[in-house]
């Protein structure tokens, strides 16, 4: 049975959904190839319509390409390009590359993957000439801090950016301090990769004790706490059938003011700028 995914707009206007699938490490090994497909599948048959990949991320855009065939169409695909990749002709190169992979004629985000050596400037460029080619419909960054969206929203088209995709969950919590806000206040989403922490939120005994009051696991709990407000996208990577059952499920959790309350006590928010933290 399909879900209902709640969906947030990005400064265009357009809407996409606050839940999707990570593939960060799919890929890695070709005796994992099936399983890692089934994963995304069963997924997208429960629903879930966006796909986070990269061309870094190994094989994982070929394991996505398995995985969308037929179907791309209904789907909203991010994948991202290495800055060491991310000159003008650099990304137009890597952008084919990644569409050959995918089996896809476009891609819906394309993500700047973190701040290289290219001038912004240059990769913006990029960006709006593939937008215009039809070989991307939006485009955003990954790994930004505060003052590189400021410097990113100076540049000509630089407004154009779409979102923002960082490290965020209940142990890493600095984005709330000025980088949420600030891009709430531009209705621009934050796209919050490991937002279980690879795992490892799911054996904490704080949220465990939240988890038990909710017959949740853990980890659905950590997913349900990303997604509270509006405004971010919980993109979390699962390969077991039970855990892609269970990351989706973490949709219906609503957690109450005594369960924030009990979690702002176990990962306090911060109460001052952090350099951003990354992965």
């Amino acid at each position: 049975m399909k879900v209902s995914i709640p969906t947030t707009k990005l400064p265009c206007g357009e809407s996409v959904p606050v839940f999707g699938l990570g593939t960060w490490m799919m890929g890695d090994h070709k005796a994992s190839f099936a399983d890692e497909v089934a994963a995304l599948q069963l997924g997208l048959d429960l629903g879930v319509t966006l796909i986070d990949t990269a061309e870094m991320y190994a094989d994982a855009e070929l394991v996505v390409g398995e995985a969308v065939k037929g179907r791309s169409d209904d789907l909203f695909i991010v994948s991202k390009v290495l800055p060491s990749n991310a000159s003008r002709a650099g990304t137009i190169a890597a952008c084919e590359r990644s569409l050959k992979r995918l089996g896809t004629d476009h891609i819906d985000l394309y993500l700047l993957h973190w701040r290289g050596g290219v001038r912004l400037a240059e990769t913006v460029a990029a960006f709006e000439e593939l937008k215009a080619a039809g070989k991307i419909r939006h485009w955003g960054v990954s790994n930004f801090d505060t003052s590189d969206m400021e410097e990113l929203s100076g540049l000509p088209s630089g407004a154009n950016c779409q979102a923002n995709q960082v490290l965020y969950n209940l142990s890493r919590r600095g984005i709330e301090f000025d980088l949420l806000p600030w891009s709430r206040q531009r209705s621009m989403p934050v796209m919050a990769y490991s937002p279980i922490e690879q795992g490892a939120l799911a054996d904490n005994r704080a949220v465990a004790a939240v988890a038990a009051r909710h017959d949740a696991t853990p980890a659905q709990i950590a997913l349900a706490w990303v997604m509270r407000a509006g405004g971010v996208i919980a993109i979390p990577k699962a390969v077991k059938p039970d855990h892609v059952r269970q990351n989706v499920a973490a949709l219906d959790i609503t957690l109450t003011t005594e369960d924030l309350a009990e979690l702002d006590r176990a990962f306090a928010p911060p109460a001052r700028k952090r350099p951003l933290e990354t992965i």
